[in-house]
C-alpha cells in the first residue's frame, strides 16, 4: 500500500493523531506517581504515635482556605469540559468564553497555592522543617509542577481557537490532563491538609 493510501486509510480509521492516546498513558503514569506519594504519606502519618503529628513548631496548613482554591480548581475542570464539548458541537467561538474562564480560574488557582507557600515558608515550613514539610512540598509542589504544566497546554488550545488552527484531538489530550489535575487535587488536599 502507497503512503499516500495508508495514510488516508489511518486517517479514517483515527490512527493519525495520537495526541490523546499519548496522553492517556501519561496520565496513567502520573496516577501511580501521586498513589505512591500519598500512600508513602498515610504510612509515614499513621504509624507516627498519637499527639505527634503535626510535629511540635510546624505550622497547620490551612485547610479551610484552600477550600476556597479548591472550588476554583473545580469550576476551572468544569469550564474546561464545557469548553471542549462547546467547540466539538458548535465551533471555536462557542468555545472560547469557557475556555478563558477555565484558564483564569486555573491560573488563579496556581497563583493563591504560592501566596499559601509564601505564607507557610515564613511561618516555618519548609521541606526540610520536618517530614509533614518535606511531604507538603513535594507533593503539592509536583500538583503545581503538574498544574503549570497542564495550564501552559491549555493556553496553547486557546491560542489556536483564536486562529483556528486548534485540532480536536489536541485539545481533548489537554483537557484530560487538565482534568487529571483537578480530580487528584481534592484527594491531595484531603489526605495532606487534614
Amino acid at each position: 500500500m502507497s503512503d499516500t493510501v495508508s495514510t488516508r486509510v489511518a486517517g479514517r480509521r483515527g490512527f493519525t493523531d495520537h495526541a490523546l492516546f499519548g496522553m492517556a498513558i501519561f496520565v496513567f503514569t502520573e496516577v501511580m506517581l501521586f498513589a505512591a506519594f500519598t500512600s508513602s504519606f498515610l504510612i509515614i502519618r499513621n504509624s507516627t504515635p498519637p499527639g505527634i503529628w503535626p510535629p511540635e513548631g510546624q505550622p497547620r496548613l490551612p485547610f479551610e482556605r484552600t477550600a476556597f482554591n479548591t472550588a476554583l480548581l473545580l469550576v476551572s475542570g468544569v469550564l474546561v469540559m464545557l469548553a471542549h464539548r462547546a467547540f466539538g458541537r458548535r465551533g471555536a467561538a462557542a468555545a472560547r468564553l469557557p475556555l478563558t474562564a477555565g484558564l483564569l480560574l486555573g491560573t488563579a488557582f496556581v497563583g493563591l497555592q504560592g501566596v499559601e507557600w509564601v505564607g507557610l515558608i515564613r511561618q516555618g515550613l519548609t521541606l526540610t522543617s520536618s517530614q509533614i514539610g518535606g511531604f507538603f512540598y513535594l507533593i503539592v509542589g509536583c500538583h503545581a509542577l503538574h498544574a503549570l504544566c497542564a495550564l501552559a497546554l491549555l493556553a496553547l488550545c486557546w491560542r489556536g481557537l483564536l486562529t483556528g488552527t486548534l485540532q480536536r484531538s489536541r485539545f481533548a489530550a489537554a483537557q484530560l490532563f487538565w482534568l487529571f489535575v483537578v480530580i487528584v487535587w481534592p484527594i491531595l488536599w484531603l489526605v495532606v491538609y487534614r
